[in-house]
């Protein structure tokens, strides 16, 4: 597993849906007790992009200190490619997001044809979307605008993200559901250090749902775009969120805009051609409620972004 933190040590990605996904094999489900869980897990290699061939039987799941059955594992192409991907734009950045539009444009329409994709502007703790799911790219990469880059535009991203999820209804047919966002992560509601109750709700309700979240810095209009202090710790809690969840935060590099994003939105490309589907049988407890999880491989040439709990139901007993 992989760690990008600065300040603080995060376990890492994986999400959970407590019902039993279509490709999760049901001869092997029957062999053991437990309730499904489906993850969504990024195979990164450490050196180099070749991947060595991943079996389920070399594949290991650990819920807490216990190992549990692994009953499905494939990769998310052909019949399992499905994705949702929203695209969630900070409305309080600053003018620096301006020359940044085109590569958000380019991303958009490299992505497949079948990925099903969203726009929307944070603001006010809610998402105005441009353009609701669709796999016509072209009409996705054409609602993306400039900011509107005033400072409040967006009270928290962290608030805006949790109402999206809430909003957002899960669909058997497309296994991924995944987020891009493009904020500075200052939390306008907060202004303290870690932990901030915000984001750790966002958190929540993303690994609750099995919702992957990547981010890209970008600087907030007004004061704290250049605030070292805001700007520092609204970048560490983008990288909470997204390590937590599965993702990966992009840019930590102080309060200056990135140069491009492109290099950022290729590597968010090949992490999502390099995505697995997991099922494991997890051990209900007394109360529901969100357990550790890790997954490992006989092969240690690659790492696991994973979300570092799932959500499981109580046990019915």
């Amino acid at each position: 597993m992989k760690t990008q933190f600065r300040v603080f040590p995060i376990a890492i990605a994986l999400m959970a849906l407590p019902t039993a996904p279509r490709y999760a094999a049901p001869a092997q489900m029957g062999m053991a007790s437990g309730v499904p869980v489906h993850l969504v897990v990024s195979v990164e290699a450490k050196h180099g992009k070749e991947l060595p061939p991943i079996g389920q039987n070399e594949v290991f799941v650990h819920q807490g200190r216990d190992a549990r059955p692994v009953t499905g594992w494939v990769q998310a192409a052909g019949d399992y490619a499905g994705l949702a991907l929203g695209i969630l734009i900070d409305d309080s950045a600053g003018v620096s997001i301006g020359t940044q539009l085109e590569d958000i444009r380019k991303f958009i329409q490299e992505q497949a044809p079948a990925t099903r994709v969203a726009v929307g502007y944070m603001q006010n703790g809610t998402v105005s979307l441009t353009q609701k799911f669709t796999t016509d790219h072209a009409a996705a990469a054409k609602s993306v605008r400039m900011a509107m880059g005033y400072s409040g535009a967006e009270a928290s991203p962290y608030t805006s993200l949790t109402e999206f999820i809430k909003r957002w209804p899960a669909d058997s047919a497309i296994p991924r559901r995944e987020v891009l966002m493009i904020t500075s992560g200052i939390d306008e509601l907060y202004e303290g250090t870690y932990p901030d109750p915000y984001v750790d709700a966002s958190i929540h309700d993303a690994q609750c749902a099995g919702v992957v979240v990547y981010s890209i810095y970008t600087p907030s209009a007004g004061h704290f775009g250049h605030s070292y202090w805001r700007s520092y710790w609204g970048q560490n809690f983008l990288s909470q969120l997204s390590e937590e969840t599965g993702g990966e935060s992009y840019y930590l590099m102080g309060p200056e805009p990135p140069v491009s994003f492109a290099p950022y939105l290729d590597k968010l490309n090949q992490q999502l051609g390099n995505q697995f589907l997991l099922t494991f049988l997890a051990a209900p407890q007394k109360k529901a409620g969100r357990e550790p999880v890790r997954v490992t491989s006989e092969f240690h040439s690659v790492d696991f972004l994973h979300a570092d709990q799932v959500c499981v139901p109580a046990s019915p007993e």
